[in-house]
């Protein structure tokens, strides 16, 4: 057994083992990378991880539209103690257990026509039973005469629950019980009224309640279980329903069983790990993904019949049915009562009617009163984003104002109508392409180009093919720019500006990301496990010399070879990392290139591929390019086709 002290001792033994979980977020091009990245954060492992996939990734199409896997993980705990399982099992069953109400055997006596009649009935859980001073005095309290003690003493010992005769009456029959029957006005009821018995006089048993209520037309309803517990326990002089009607039931109307939150005022906020509430997240829009079920119609019900105490039929009205509350973007399914979306979008009810919406409009800034918005199609802000919110979007967004130091997220493209000013550490990822008027102070990544008119100010920009910046005022001054085939800008770098300007271009930016990534990982691993194999065979050593080493450190010993197994496994994974990298860089059959219409000033580095050459002149309307293993300085190049978007606000090329 197990008391609440014990249970409270279990959970807060719980909960301080979770406090203990250290959790990281990691991120990957692949699952495999993403797991071997968190096991990387936390210094374990990867068959000691657990995780959670916080975020699917998508490998594009043609390259464009991917998106990165990300995992929520945390090293695996120790199992339970097998103690403690068996304690909440325990509990469950004591929980599930009936409760049995105690109750005290009892006696009856019943009058009639075959004498002075005895029932005893047993008691219930740890109820006290009938004696036989109690049977006695009910039967010498009614009258009976010549009682027959031994049958009585018998009749309590088995307490069997059935009437048995224990003694004779002397009969006088003006003093019997008599019952008498009403019927209600509307015949759904049927009342008795019962007068008691005097000396001598018999007991009405509920078989004859039975007949009586059939001699008067009562057919339906009789309440026969009642009616023996009340020939036993009869209340006098006070009419008691012993037949009831069964009422007609209206069959309830069709209706639609939504499956999503129908109440915008109904806003539904999170609380974070910490226990406070972050208002940022309102889960205002309601995503919802192609075929999935949004409402269901629940049919009309056919009506139920009633039925008076004299058997007439009450009629009942069947529900009416309704029709499929259709919108945009919605139909019905093959079985004719399911409502699916066509579309990813947001779900909402409009004009009564279902409606599955492809792009989400804000009307002013992305801040508290919206907070921040996932959204499964194409966002619309009319607005700013304003610091520390993000958006997220399986399609386009488009902002009219600024970004501040804020997250965006699309599978297709941002256009940011003003300009990105991340303080230093906003980020911004496309699948497709990323146009701005500025860029500052910001991470931004695109999976195929970023377009800029005024200038790009000491930010990270990544382009999966290229990065334009090309308008009457357009500048690139401090940061790092990659892009696979070509970084064109009116102005590259600056006269007086003292700030580090980087153009890299002949390569994929994740891919060299990824094998730095795993470079880094196999040097930190491959040092650890040269620091485990010393310490291992300085106690292998040791054991040699001495033929056995202490318990603790044989222990040590045994650890010792686990991890240097977990290392060369590390090491292992690090090295085909690096390879598959280094393949995909090696494969890339791109001409990269750097250009600048106007000027390029001394201390810009130029990046081409594996070759660096750091600008040590100033050149106007240059393009430079990889030559024979050398970075040279060519005649300008313009961008070759024509950089734009369509009138639905997708890049082209």
């Amino acid at each position: 057994m197990v008391d609440f002290a014990q249970l409270q001792r279990i959970v807060k033994e719980q909960l301080e083992e979770d406090r203990t979980i250290r959790t990281v977020e990691a991120s990957g091009a692949s699952l495999e990378l993403a797991v071997s990245e968190a096991a990387t954060l936390l210094d374990i492992p990867v068959r000691r991880l657990e995780y959670e996939i916080a975020e699917r990734g998508f490998p594009g199409v043609f390259g464009a539209g991917k998106k990165e896997w990300k995992i929520n993980a945390y090293a695996r705990a120790l199992a339970r103690k097998k103690k403690q399982d068996q304690v909440s099992v325990d509990a469950e069953k004591r929980a599930a257990a009936p409760i049995i109400e105690d109750k005290d055997g009892d006696v009856f006596v019943q009058i009639s026509a075959v004498g002075a009649l005895l029932k005893v009935i047993p008691p219930v859980g740890n109820g006290r039973r009938a004696v036989d001073e109690e049977a006695m005095q009910a039967l010498i309290g009614r009258g009976a005469a010549n009682i027959d003690t031994a049958l009585v003493s018998k009749l309590i010992k088995e307490a069997s629950g059935v009437y048995v005769k224990a003694g004779d009456i002397g009969h006088k029959q003006e003093n019997d019980s008599r019952a008498t029957v009403e019927i209600s006005a509307d015949e759904m009821r049927a009342l008795i009224t019962v007068t008691p018995p005097g000396p001598g006089g018999y007991d009405i048993t509920a078989e004859t309640y039975i007949s009586l209520l059939r001699s008067e037309r009562v057919h339906n309803g009789i309440k026969e279980d009642f009616l023996k517990e009340f020939a036993d326990r009869p209340t006098y002089k006070q009419p008691v329903l012993a037949a009831e009607g069964l009422r007609a039931v209206d069959g309830r109307d069709a209706y639609i069983q939504y499956n999503f939150e129908t109440d915008l005022s109904k806003v539904k906020i999170r609380e974070g790990n910490n226990g406070k509430v972050d208002f940022k997240e309102l889960n205002i829009i309601q995503n919802v993904v192609e075929n999935q079920p949004l409402a269901k119609k629940i049919a009309p019900e056919t009506g139920t019949m009633g039925q008076t105490v004299t058997g007439k039929s009450l009629p009942a009205k069947s529900g009416k049915d309704i029709g499929m509350p259709l919108g945009k973007n919605v139909h019905v399914a093959d079985d004719g009562i399911t409502i699916l979306a066509d579309i990813n979008g947001q779900v909402v009810v409009f004009a009564e009617k279902i409606n599955v919406e492809p792009v989400y409009e804000v009307q002013g800034n992305v801040d508290l009163k919206t907070g921040n918005i996932i959204f499964l199609g194409t966002v619309i802000i009319k607005g700013n984003v304003e610091v520390g919110f993000s958006v997220k979007a399986a399609g386009n967004i488009e902002i009219s104002g600024t970004v501040e130091k804020a997250e965006l997220e699309a599978e297709g493209d941002i256009i940011v109508h003003q300009g990105i000013t991340g303080k230093g550490s906003g980020n911004i990822r496309a699948g497709k392409s990323i146009w701005a008027k500025f860029i500052e102070n910001s991470s931004v990544e695109a999976g195929n180009m970023v377009v800029v008119s005024d200038g790009i100010i000491n930010a990270q920009v990544d382009a999966g093919k290229r990065i334009i910046c090309d308008g009457k005022r357009a500048h690139v001054v401090g940061g790092r720019l990659r892009a696979t085939e070509e970084i064109n800008v009116k102005t590259l770098g600056s006269a007086t500006s003292g700030t580090e300007t980087i153009c890299e271009v002949g390569y994929d930016p994740k891919n060299k990301d990824e094998f730095s990534r795993f470079s880094k990982n196999k040097e930190i691993a491959s040092a650890e496990l040269t620091e485990v194999q010393r310490n291992l065979q300085t106690l292998i050593n040791v054991k040699k010399q001495r033929g056995s080493l202490p318990e603790d450190k044989e222990a040590d010993m045994q650890e010792m070879m686990e991890k240097r197994l977990a290392l060369m496994d590390d090491v292992k994974k690090a090295d085909e990392g690096i390879k598959q990298m280094k393949e995909a860089l090696d494969n890339i059959n791109v001409r990269g290139k750097v250009s600048a219409s106007d000027k390029v000033y001394p201390g810009v580095r130029i990046v081409i591929r594996d070759t660096r050459d750091d600008v040590r002149n100033e050149y106007k309307a240059t393009t430079f390019i990889l030559e024979e293993g050398l970075v040279r300085v060519t005649k300008y190049e313009e961008v070759e086709g024509d950089i734009k978007q369509d009138s639905n606000g997708r890049s082209a090329d």
